[in-house]
């Protein structure tokens, strides 16, 4: 009887120590269980690189760093400079540097720049939806207060051009005078957005020699235009089928059509775009235009 009291004891004793080694196992499968969904949680598909992670907030990622510095370096590559198809005449047309290449295109050009972001997102969406590129001629105290937006200007893939600093008639400028309102242009451009202008529209389209000159020695081109939209005229303040019939009736093979960032013609430039391809016209990409030759002969 005695013998049966002591394995009964001895079996409960056995029972008991097994139940007590089981549920720090249990405990374990849980939380284990709750670090994979949280891992899931952070980004579905993908797991988290544990090195890679700043947990700390020290900047320590070098893992995740090295990989967005090696994409941003891999997309420059990807992004070559377009060949150079055109150039820009006496007459300030576009034109083909070789027989055979399309002269039915048109460059879209908007002056006094960078104003307001409302409106410049608009004339960006627009230029998006026509896969078109466009010339940006900025003054350089308007960049100064809206640095911002000239950034916009350039990471939406659109280019920038030199409009003097403070949109005044150089041509009545000393040189030296007129060299500043270029050349500081040039800097905050620069600064700003990593690029210095390679193209360069005067005030009014107002210059001289000297002007030429202070231009060239700053490597861009030179151009007023031969498509006036007339749309900074008051008589069409307000009246976008103004700005757009303006546009329709000179347009022709080459047209450097000026425009200004105005909400009128924000407004006009939906329809003007495609009024223009729907006549046969093109896009000229303004990164295809080179320099005039010097042994040109055209007028």
């Amino acid at each position: 009887m005695l013998n049966k009291k002591v394995l009964l004891i001895a079996a409960c004793c056995i029972i008991l120590a097994s139940c007590g080694s089981v549920r720090p196992s249990v405990n374990s499968d849980a939380a284990n269980a709750g670090q994979t969904a949280s891992t899931e949680t952070n980004s579905p598909g993908i797991p988290v690189n544990a090195e890679a992670v700043d947990v700390a907030g020290d900047g320590s990622s070098n893992a995740s760093a090295g990989a967005e510095e090696a994409n941003f370096d891999n997309s420059s590559d990807a992004e070559a400079s377009p060949e150079y198809k055109y150039h820009i005449n006496k007459a300030y047309n576009v034109v083909p540097n070789e027989e055979g290449t399309e002269k039915k295109v048109v460059l879209l050009t908007f002056d006094d720049g960078p104003k307001e972001k409302e409106m410049l997102e608009g004339l960006l969406d627009t230029l998006d939806k026509y896969e078109a590129k466009a010339i940006f001629f900025v003054n350089g105290y308007r960049v100064k207060k809206n640095p911002d937006l000239l950034k916009l200007i350039h990471d939406r893939g659109q280019i920038i051009g030199n409009h003097s600093w403070d949109h005044i008639d150089l041509k009545k400028e000393s040189a030296d005078s007129a060299r500043k309102q270029i050349e500081d242009v040039q800097s905050i451009v620069e600064e700003t957005v990593g690029e210095r202008p390679r193209f360069f529209r005067p005030p009014f389209g107002s210059g001289n020699d000297t002007l030429h000159g202070i231009v060239k020695d700053n490597e861009m081109i030179y151009m007023t235009w031969s498509n006036g939209s007339l749309d900074w005229d008051a008589k069409f303040k307000n009246k976008p089928e103004g700005v757009i019939q303006n546009v329709m009736d000179q347009l022709h093979p080459g047209s450097n059509i000026l425009m200004h960032e105005l909400p009128w013609t924000e407004e006009a430039l939906d329809e003007l775009l495609m009024k223009i391809q729907a006549a046969g016209y093109s896009f000229v990409d303004p990164r295809t235009i080179s320099a005039l030759p010097e042994d040109s002969t055209e007028s």
